[in-house]
């Protein structure tokens, strides 16, 4: 019953969204959708097919807050809340660190073929794809470049908690993860370098050290504490998975703020090119993995790695570059939308039979893989 009253709620804060429109009392409709977000996420989860979007669901109501009142995120006072997001992403990539471990990269002898075909998908198509949409849509040039950029970053903790759900492999999916990120330091420069130069100046060594302050050293960080401390600090092994969400979505919160008149601007055909971005990343992933003849549970683990990009360090990037407010947009909205399309797609391959489960026992659940 509560949570029937949290959705008649946000009914009728959404009907004071229409009225506010149409009186032309924009703070009053910015405040009433904030309050539709926050109450239909709250009944979300009195709904278990609906509880995977209670994240997004928030997300959006604080980007709506960024869009409305995008003064309250950008400064307070002299203190600009952009210098947070290099180190909220240093805390995130420390949980990333402690949910992993040294056998997450022996993997890559385990499952060689699978490891080389999805790294390969990783770092070629999605990259290649975001060059083709940006000149496609035409968008200014530190638009496009951030499109390129999101696909130059490897893949997130996202994949994996998705290829859980979907029943992909998850052992190779942590793999994966771990590789790539190992990877993008030289190969995330290397791609922006090549495939994004002409629209915004990219320095090769700056980027490179930009993704071992922000990712490597925080991850191998927490690899060290996973080794040594495993399973003594409980509350911290519960408290990550609330720290990166949390953190996450002050990232996109305060980038959403800083660039609000260029999302204005641009905003219908960014959202657009970058769920084109997202879905032919997991079309192609899947089909490239088919072709090479891969088995079902592979095919949608690399899908789901090649389309779940590391938003949280393109825009940690875009920040280091000093374009935020335009590079940085890219990221902001790709986040949410590949919540939204990746949990709807592992929820649909989970209910899909796999015809191979016999033939692939390495495929069982990792125990510190999924936070």
């Amino acid at each position: 019953m509560m949570y029937k009253g949290f959705l008649m709620a946000s009914g009728v804060a959404l009907v004071g969204v229409v009225i506010a429109n149409g009186t032309g009392t924009t703070l009053v409709a910015g405040s009433c959708l904030i309050a539709f977000f926050v109450l239909l996420a709250i009944a979300s989860r009195g709904v278990p097919s609906l509880q995977r979007f209670t994240y997004t669901l928030a997300i959006f109501s604080a980007v709506s807050a960024a869009m409305y009142f995008p003064q309250l995120f950008t400064r307070w006072g002299s203190f600009e809340l952009s210098s947070l997001i290099v180190p909220l992403l240093q805390v995130i990539m420390f949980g990333m660190g402690t949910a992993l471990s040294w056998r997450d990269f022996t993997g890559v002898l385990a499952m060689p073929k699978g490891v080389l075909v999805g790294v390969v998908c990783q770092f070629t198509i999605m990259p290649l794809v975001g060059t083709s949409l940006a000149y496609v849509f035409g968008f200014p040039p530190e638009i496009a470049a951030g499109i390129i950029l999101v696909g130059s970053c490897p893949s997130g903790l996202a994949s994996n908690v998705m290829s859980f759900i979907a029943k992909a492999n998850l052992a190779l999916s942590v793999t994966l993860t771990a590789v790539a990120t190992m990877l993008a330091p030289l190969m995330t420069p290397l791609l922006m370098e090549w495939l994004a130069g002409e629209y915004v100046p990219v320095e090769f060594w700056g980027m490179m050290w930009s993704i071992i302050k922000i990712v490597i050293i925080p991850i191998a960080a927490g690899l060290v504490f996973h080794h040594f401390f495993h399973g003594r600090f409980r509350w911290l092994d519960a408290a990550m998975p609330f720290v990166s969400m949390a953190g996450i979505a002050l990232i996109i919160t305060i980038i959403t703020a800083a660039g609000r008149d260029s999302l204005l601007e641009i905003g219908f055909l960014l959202i657009l090119a970058t769920l084109l971005h997202n879905l032919l990343g997991y079309a192609l992933g899947y089909t490239a993995s088919r072709l090479m003849r891969m088995p079902e549970r592979d095919c949608r683990t690399i899908a789901l790695e090649v389309g779940l990009q590391n938003g949280g360090l393109a825009s940690g990037l875009a920040l280091e570059m000093g374009k935020l407010a335009t590079v940085g947009l890219a990221p902001a909205v790709f986040g949410p939308l590949m919540n939204i399309t990746g949990s709807s797609l592992a929820a649909w391959w989970r209910d899909k039979p796999l015809p191979d489960d016999a033939m692939h026992p390495e495929t069982s659940v990792p125990e510190n893989a999924v936070s």
